[in-house]
């Protein structure tokens, strides 16, 4: 059976099918479109009815895609960006029309769960005994999650994404270093001092990172990002220009331009929970399919109550 996840973030509308099988996901079809739906809310207070046709038709087109491709069950999530928009009602009634689907949006603590049962049910091995913390560095927001086998124990968000640090602070193409000082001063002031609970009588022992940001580096810098691969990677994003750094690694502009603020709070997640963190293969999207999936078969995934 196959099962599509349609989801509305501040930077991009990315589409997933994938068919299950054994609980394992076998992807099926992937489409991203960038609508910087989070850069029209950061200059207008509020989003322009202009963007909201735009993602309506974005999302109208993924969802007739997911049904040709054989799609049984499609579910449409939005995080950050629409939950914070004062108009969020007319933005969900408009691609509600358009799409013929209903959206949801999530909670700040459902986008995290949901990121957790992704990221931990797709990483190829299982998880041990120990803690384990996901990462989501999103356009709009940013969430930590951790948990262990059980699902999550703990979960919060911070209003700090890719979206926002690059809007706010990098004008200049490469960012100069006072601009990325401006950044990290921001992401510092929201993660200092942040406390993380103790999940087990065992410490946090495996890191890992989803969304664009965090997906969009492996080829730049590896699949494991630490304070040293990340730094090398500001310094590679601070010393060229955005066209040359999309055509060396292969990248998106639009994403390239997003990145150096993303790394800094990836970086700064890192060094808060003193853990490295590994590159995930899935996140949110595969998180609400296992969800459909477990719903089929009368069972919840993410939650140790």
């Amino acid at each position: 059976m196959a099962f599509a996840c349609i989801d509305i973030g501040s930077n991009t509308i990315r589409l997933l099918v994938s068919e299950e099988a054994d609980g394992q996901l076998r992807e099926l079809m992937t489409q991203r479109v960038y609508t910087r739906i989070g850069k029209s809310l950061h200059k207008h207070s509020k989003i322009p009815k202009d963007k909201i046709a735009e993602s309506a038709e974005v999302v109208a087109t993924q969802a007739r895609h997911a049904v040709e491709s054989g799609a049984e069950r499609i579910a449409i999530v939005a995080t950050a960006a629409i939950r914070e928009a004062p108009n969020r009602h007319e933005f969900v009634t408009a691609v509600e029309a358009a799409a013929e689907f209903p959206v949801r949006v999530l909670s700040g603590d459902e986008e995290a769960r949901l990121s957790f049962v992704g990221a931990t049910k797709t990483l190829g091995t299982p998880v041990g005994g120990g803690g384990v913390a996901v990462v989501d560095v999103g356009g709009g927001s940013t969430e930590i999650a951790i948990g262990t086998a059980g699902g999550v124990t703990w979960a919060e968000t911070f209003r700090v994404g890719s979206g926002f640090l690059t809007e706010s602070y990098l004008k200049s193409d490469p960012p100069s270093a006072k601009e990325l000082k401006k950044v990290r001063q921001h992401v510092e002031g929201v993660f200092e001092g942040l406390e993380l609970p103790q999940t087990s009588d065992e410490p946090l022992e495996r890191g890992v990172a989803v969304g664009g940001s965090a997906t969009s580096l492996r080829k730049m810098v590896g699949a494991e990002l630490n304070h040293d691969t990340l730094e090398r990677g500001i310094a590679i994003l601070a010393g060229s220009e955005i066209a040359a750094v999309a055509q060396r690694f292969e990248l998106d502009p639009t994403r390239v331009r997003l990145l150096p603020a993303g790394m800094i709070a990836l970086e700064a997640v890192s060094d808060a929970l003193e853990l490295s963190l590994t590159i995930g293969n899935g996140g949110l999207r595969e998180g609400v399919i296992l969800e459909m999936v477990a719903e089929r078969v009368g069972v919840r995934h993410g939650s140790a109550d």
